[in-house]
């Protein structure tokens, strides 16, 4: 019997989040679910467009050729609210894009995010606000993707990944967060400052689990894996830690990471500066973030993903 236990990552992915549905959704949301039945099923050969997880999950998948045991590696699993039918379309651009999919769940409108506990997924990428929204308020590792088209850079033939976190509020809990917030409640004037107190009296102590620290984990025992393979054309992965921390609070978070065993390639510590340049240079094909407001600057050339988790999104 297969194990998804062993895995070193379990991902789901919604079929709007992997494919560019906007078109057949818009006739969903206009016309009606019949009508929406008819649209994709007069398209079922028909090859569905790469969406803004496809860069992401496309070369996540590449990972499997590093491990002999099917039980090991990567699983993608769709959780997709069209019915089994309408999931035809779906799993014919899965085979048409030569992506490694073999599981889904096509659940007919009703609610996906439920599941994510029994495939033991590290992370749910869905295109609905509201179903992500609703599992994060259940502590479930769940990110809003935000449209992305301009992605034929994305989709080049090198084998690098690479991935980019903010820290508070996605690797990180949102404790440092709600100090800095209440300095700024207190004293606008000095908040920076009383915050970076705070951190550098409690460098020493890591800070609670955020909701992809798991997702971190898993891509840290592919880097491991990629390290130790021997394959000619074998995949590498880079991860960016993409912070508004600045000294002297960067230590806590990288004490933070070392004391879960967790690594990133490179650190920014911004100190507040735009995060948009920085992220546009490097390039990464995911970038998670719980400030929506990193993520709505016009010129941010990347896909993105929201986290809606602690204080900044106490208010959605």
């Amino acid at each position: 019997m297969a194990d998804l236990s062993r895995k070193a990552l379990v991902i789901g992915v919604s079929s709007r989040a992997l494919f560019d549905l906007e078109e057949a959704n818009d006739v969903y949301r206009n016309d009606g679910v019949a009508q929406y039945e008819d649209y994709q099923k007069s398209r079922v050969d028909e090859t569905l467009a790469p969406g803004t997880a496809f860069p992401f999950v496309s070369r996540l998948l590449r990972f499997n050729r590093l491990f002999d045991d099917p039980d090991e590696g990567v699983e993608v699993v769709v959780l997709s609210r069209n019915s089994p039918r309408t999931g035809l379309r779906i799993m014919n651009s899965i085979r048409a894009h030569d992506l490694d999919i073999t599981r889904a769940v096509f659940r007919s409108g009703m609610s996906t995010f439920p599941l994510m506990r029994e495939f033991n997924m590290s992370l749910f990428l869905s295109a609905n606000a509201d179903e992500v929204k609703s599992a994060v308020d259940k502590g479930l590792p769940a990110g809003l993707v935000l449209p992305f088209r301009r992605r034929s850079h994305q989709l080049d033939d090198d084998n690098e990944l690479r991935v980019a976190f903010d820290f508070d509020g996605v690797l990180a809990g949102d404790s440092s967060e709600r100090v800095f917030q209440q300095a700024r409640r207190n004293d606008p004037e000095h908040a920076t400052e009383v915050y970076g107190d705070h951190e550098l009296m409690n460098a020493d102590r890591p800070l609670e689990n955020g909701p992809l620290e798991r997702l971190l984990k898993g891509l840290n025992a592919l880097q491991r894996a990629a390290r130790e393979s021997t394959l000619p054309d074998k995949p590498s992965l880079r991860v960016y830690l993409m912070t508004a921390r600045s000294a002297p609070a960067h230590e806590r978070a990288i004490r933070t990471l070392e004391e879960k065993g967790l690594t990133v390639d490179e650190a920014f510590f911004l100190g507040g500066l735009s995060k948009t340049p920085f992220l546009n240079e490097v390039q990464p094909h995911i970038f998670f973030d719980d400030d929506m407001m990193n993520l709505e600057n016009p010129d941010l050339n990347i896909p993105a993903v929201h986290i809606p988790f602690g204080i900044r999104n106490d208010g959605e």
